[in-house]
């Protein structure tokens, strides 16, 4: 069987002020934090083969500086609709991964990427890495959960988090 992943991300810190909440570009902080969660990503051995992200400034502009600094060169799945997805509609997107991708990366925003994690876990996680993720998930967090269904399948309590890890880089 095939071991699944799914990578559930909170986009990196953004500029506060835009012409719309859509076109909010992200700060130097958060490019060099996005760039540092890509990094360990890629030293944890994590790297994603299928990518979907939301259409906002900020979302896009996290995986570019995530795909920089993890070394990867996947093209991502823009959705507009994971902008203002509540958990059912991440689940509706994760549910048309194609069946041949095993490791998923979402980027959208909170609290539907906290959310959804917790909807997913199944209770088994280590105790101390729950509560990590149950502390708050700030800007640049990201989640690994190994997946016990195939994607269409994905319903509440088909994932355990792996790993926790929230991304914090230097400007430069």
């Amino acid at each position: 069987m095939t071991t699944r992943r799914l990578i559930v991300m909170r986009h990196a810190k953004a500029e506060p002020v835009a012409a719309s909440d859509h076109d909010r570009v992200l700060s130097g902080r958060g490019i060099a934090d996005a760039r540092a969660s890509g990094f360990w990503t890629a030293g944890a051995g994590v790297l994603p083969d299928h990518v979907v992200v939301s259409s906002a400034a900020r979302t896009q502009g996290t995986w570019q500086a995530f795909s920089h600094g993890a070394g990867t060169t996947t093209e991502p799945v823009i959705d507009r609709a994971l902008y203002s997805a509540g958990t059912d509609g991440a689940l509706e997107i994760v549910r048309t991964v194609p069946d041949d991708v095993t490791t998923l990366m979402l980027i959208g925003h909170n609290p539907t990427m906290e959310l959804l994690v917790h909807l997913l876990d199944d209770g088994g996680a280590d105790a101390d890495l729950f509560a990590a993720v149950s502390a708050g998930y700030p800007t640049s967090a990201l989640t690994v959960l190994v997946m016990s269904q195939p994607w269409s399948s994905t319903d509440v309590g088909s994932g355990r988090i792996e790993n926790f890890h929230v991304g914090r880089g230097q400007e430069t």
